[in-house]
């Protein structure tokens, strides 16, 4: 007898039947087609700026002097490295970020936020009120705002003439922590209403069976409500860091960066390079880097928010 070759489709795993499989015709560009005003937009008003940045990075362009800028590689990058303003203005830039931002707006947010639970109706109305005010000045009028308040012939110094302690030159002595105290002040509505939020989504069962355990407040709040909004946490420190990176009219408002550069981050570091040195080029440099140090943070936020609860 002659052997039967085995028919080719046996032993193949069964595919998705044809009627299932995606097909791809005109009608699929079709439907494409209204996010193509979108995407044109992107790329001109936010990748093509971004490469065009990129690119000065790597030239020596100038405001004035200059006829034509010539490319000149990793120097400005080298540069700044080298540069002690600019390590300092790192140095000041991670110190404002963490007191203002990771410390103060975050922590002061969540206590108000867990103050206000168990407060009444017209003191959670007006302390919101006050906080969420002191969000919504424009950052120069609270730039001024904090400037009087901090003066040598500010109001801080006439509280403490009256209580009889002895005042100084807030901007002069201590000006990183008065720049940072302002950023806490204006920026700590954001933390409470994010926590806010979180807060009121906790059931309350929870809480309840943990009070007739046994639980006291402190308890509570390690155990219970930090774990059940660990995710919220995470997303306001990111969007927190990233708003404080990028702080520039605050402080010129109250220092300039000064005096002697003990209050200048990195925004006010870039622009002195870029506008008034008129190193376009070297100003930029300086700018990609402080984006690579918020994409950092970010990178660290997200990972952190990749885990479950």
């Amino acid at each position: 007898m002659t052997a039967t070759a085995p028919h080719p489709e046996i032993g193949k795993a069964p595919g998705p039947p044809t009627s299932l499989r995606p097909r791809r015709g005109p009608g699929t560009l079709i439907r494409t087609l209204p996010l193509a005003p979108s995407v044109v937009l992107l790329l001109l008003f936010l990748a093509g700026p971004i490469a065009y940045c990129v690119y000065i990075a790597f030239t020596d362009l100038q405001l004035t002097g200059q006829a034509q800028e010539s490319f000149v590689g990793f120097d400005n990058f080298t540069r700044a490295f080298g540069d002690e303003a600019f390590l300092n203005a790192v140095w000041l830039t991670l110190v404002f970020t963490v007191v203002s931002s990771l410390i103060g707006q975050n922590t002061l947010g969540l206590a108000l936020a867990a103050l206000m639970q168990r407060a009444s109706k017209p003191v959670r109305t007006l302390t919101g009120g006050i906080v969420v005010t002191a969000w919504v000045l424009p950052e120069v009028v609270a730039g001024f705002l904090l400037y009087a308040f901090f003066r040598r012939e500010g109001t801080l110094n006439a509280i403490l003439g009256w209580l009889h302690l002895p005042s100084q030159n807030w901007l002069f002595t201590l000006p990183i922590l008065a720049v940072s105290f302002a950023n806490v002040w204006r920026g700590t509505a954001f933390s409470m209403l994010v926590y806010s939020a979180a807060l009121n989504e906790i059931p309350k069962e929870i809480t309840e069976a943990a009070e007739v355990d046994g639980a006291g407040g402190w308890r509570r709040m390690w155990h219970i409500t930090l774990p059940m909004i660990r995710r919220s946490i995470g997303t306001n420190l990111m969007l927190n860091t990233l708003q404080t990176l990028s702080v520039f009219g605050l402080i010129w408002v109250m220092t300039r960066g000064g005096p002697g550069g003990r209050s200048q981050t990195l925004p006010l570091f870039m622009y002195e390079q870029a506008f008034q040195n008129s190193l376009i080029g070297y100003g930029t440099a300086v700018a990609l880097l402080l984006l690579l140090v918020g994409s950092l943070f970010s990178l660290v936020y997200l990972r952190l928010l990749r885990t479950e609860v």
